[in-house]
């Protein structure tokens, strides 16, 4: 069996495992049982040049993009502002002024 971690707040080694979490019964801080991804673990989203894209970024399309159930059409150069990236296969989800809420793949941006 595995020792218990000690407390982060107080460094009490009286430790005790609830569900997915652990009780110090000293100072009552809990602590969830999985470690928090690291930076290093997270999905890292790309533009089409390789830029990392985060979330608020402002992006330009580089590709006509034709929109699902309408003959409406994202031209290239439409900037995107204020992204947010997302899970999944189309990975960015913003707003286009003209258009409204849609999802991109980043492949089909750059980053400006």
């Amino acid at each position: 069996m595995s020792p218990l971690p000690k407390c982060p707040q107080c460094s009490s080694e009286f430790t005790y495992e609830d569900g997915d979490n652990y009780i110090c019964p000293e100072c009552a801080h809990e602590w969830p049982k999985q470690a928090e991804v690291s930076i290093d673990e997270r999905r890292v989203v790309c533009d089409a040049n390789g830029n990392v894209l985060q979330d608020g970024d402002t992006v330009t399309v580089i590709k006509d993009l034709k929109i699902k159930g309408s003959s409406s059409v994202v031209k290239v150069g439409t900037k995107v502002k204020n992204i947010r990236l997302v899970e999944g296969d189309h990975d960015i989800d913003c707003k286009i002024d003209g258009i409204g809420a849609m999802s991109l793949k980043s492949e089909f941006v750059k980053k400006v």
